[in-house]
């Protein structure tokens, strides 16, 4: 009933698209209000590298930043676990390849810990070099950075993912599930129809599934990016889907979205 009242897919006067960009702003602004309220003024990350000048450099790169504070360090997944238990951090920034347990297995283990449901992996991978970020994904992390990315872009990240925000770089991330979707020659369930979910349900997880954000697709269906979140929510609940990154990996497997779409 809600979409109906706001609108859906046809044409609708100027007044009215303008109220609706009113109305979106408000609601965007009315979410990020409750986000930050949820995450606190600091944000506490958790530092998992097996190399220190690494570990060190993320370190001071992140003290140099309001608002972020680094609340510990790992140089393994084992180590990695027990911090996470211990200082319960709202990020952990996670290298992939590290002795005695690496970053997939730690991942797995954080998210799928019922005390830990509100800490927030983001994996560091090299992009071309580390074929099992699809397999961290899957494990339940949140997102990805480059190792070699720009100092705000990963504070930005940082952030993102402690106020919910699932998949950071959507457009990179997609690009990448679409690489090794495709390399594994992973098949697809024969039913893409999701019987489990509506309409726009469906309709809103091919968009996730193409990298869109919440404020993205809102605009494509003109409705607010409130009643996305709403819905997407719904679809990770029905879906038994940790968080949005699951729900790309999902679209792609079950054959919602293809490969080179």
């Amino acid at each position: 009933m809600t979409e109906e009242i706001l609108g859906g897919d046809n044409l609708y006067s100027e007044d009215y698209v303008q109220i609706q960009a009113r109305l979106r702003q408000r609601s965007e602004e009315a979410v990020r209000a409750a986000e930050r309220a949820r995450v606190g003024e600091e944000v506490h990350v958790l530092v998992v590298d097996d190399q220190e000048l690494v570990r060190n450099g993320f370190k001071l790169i992140l003290s140099s930043y309001d608002g972020i504070r680094v609340a510990g360090e790992a140089s393994n997944g084992l180590e990695a676990f027990d911090l996470a238990c211990k200082l319960r951090p709202d990020v952990v920034l996670m290298d992939i390849r590290m002795p005695l347990e690496d970053g997939i297995s730690a991942t797995r283990r954080i998210c799928s810990d019922s005390r830990l449901s509100d800490v927030r992996v983001l994996v560091l991978t090299t992009f071309d070099a580390d074929e099992y970020v699809y397999d961290a994904l899957q494990a339940g992390a949140s997102g990805f950075m480059l190792k070699d990315a720009e100092p705000d872009d990963i504070a930005h990240a940082i952030r993102a993912v402690a106020q919910g925000d699932a998949l950071i770089q959507p457009s990179i991330t997609r690009r990448l599930i679409e690489t090794f979707v495709h390399s594994r020659k992973r098949e697809a369930q024969a039913d893409a129809s999701f019987p489990e979910l509506t309409d726009r349900e469906r309709e809103i997880l091919g968009f996730v599934g193409h990298g869109m954000t919440n404020e993205a697709i809102a605009r494509q269906l003109v409705i607010s990016p409130a009643t996305v979140k709403t819905h997407v929510a719904r679809i990770m609940a029905k879906l038994d889907a940790h968080d949005r990154a699951q729900l790309v990996v999902v679209a792609y497997e079950r054959g919602l979205v293809h490969p080179g779409e």
